[in-house]
């Protein structure tokens, strides 16, 4: 009783046929996170108090703070008293705040010179040798 086995590895799948890894998931910034990342350094840069650019800009102190810490979407009308109070135009603000987003997400992008997440391997099973 002899059975012959062709001399051939065997794969065998690890998972369904078709499916395909789950993606890591990725957190991209919000955009006000990011406007008031950069309203915050900009007013720390200056060495000004969060009631003192709230009193110019004529925004409440606790608004301020919630937009600064990405608690708020704020406003146009908003963002520009903001800025102009800290000596910006709003283009300058959301220029500034583009330039953030672009530096954060290029993490994810795999820009050059930027650390890429591994790409998923083609090779959906084992190879057993005897």
């Amino acid at each position: 009783m002899t059975n012959l086995v062709p001399n051939e590895a065997r794969v065998i799948p690890l998972r369904p046929q078709g499916a395909s890894p789950p993606a890591p998931a990725v957190k991209e910034p919000l955009w006000r996170d990011l406007v008031g990342d950069v309203l915050r350094r900009e007013r720390l840069a200056q060495e000004r108090t969060l009631k003192d650019v709230a009193d110019e800009a004529r925004i409440s102190m606790p608004y301020l703070s919630e937009v600064e810490r990405g608690r708020k979407e704020a406003s146009s009308e908003v963002l520009a008293a903001a800025a102009r109070a800290l000596g910006l135009s709003l283009g300058d603000l959301l220029s500034r705040t583009q330039g953030e987003l672009t530096r954060v997400t290029a993490r994810y992008t795999g820009a050059p010179g930027r650390r890429r997440a591994a790409a998923p391997s083609s090779h959906d099973g084992m190879c057993l040798a005897a």
